[in-house]
């Protein structure tokens, strides 16, 4: 944890830097906090590197596709030319993701996920897929996953204005 918490200082100084007066003093404590509690429920002191990046890139003000990317790079493996997705790969960061809604009791359950991946996996007797197979499946908004785009959309849009008067 504290090499997370380090890695957190350091995420929000620069951000401070590129924002000033927008990024709250206390963000990389309770972003820590956020992470603790999803990741940390049996009070172990330990927070897998991997879990904390996965919800700070879910969390993160990027693009879906970055996002998508960005979790393959994080949970695939290299196999010789290629870089694949293995099942047990796919079920960590469907896991590692379910954690976020979780905490606001709208997690869903263990079959959810492995209906998720097989799902993923549908047609392909490969112990393990490629990226844009990865990427075209998230791009079908899977029901475990559908929380991350429907926030997307939410926080695209917080920022539009329209030029029309309500009577």
């Amino acid at each position: 944890m504290q090499q997370i918490s380090r890695m957190l200082m350091k995420l929000f100084q620069r951000a401070r830097l590129e924002k000033p007066g927008q990024i709250d003093p206390r963000a990389a404590e309770f972003t820590l906090s956020l992470l603790v509690a999803m990741y940390d429920r049996s009070g172990t002191g330990y927070v897998k590197t991997r879990s904390a990046a996965a919800a700070l890139i879910s969390l993160s003000g990027d693009t879906l596709l970055a996002k998508y990317r960005a979790f393959f790079q994080f949970y695939a493996v290299p196999d010789g030319k290629e870089t694949l997705i293995t099942r047990s790969a796919l079920r960590s960061l469907l896991t590692d993701l379910n954690q976020i809604p979780a905490i606001v009791g709208e997690g869903c359950t263990l079959s959810c996920v492995e209906i998720a991946i097989h799902d993923c996996f549908h047609g392909d007797l490969n112990a393990a897929i490629v990226e844009e197979k990865f990427l075209s499946w998230l791009r079908s908004e899977p029901a475990v996953l559908l929380w991350l785009p429907t926030c997307y959309r939410l926080s695209a849009t917080e920022m539009v204005s329209h030029q029309a008067r309500c009577r």
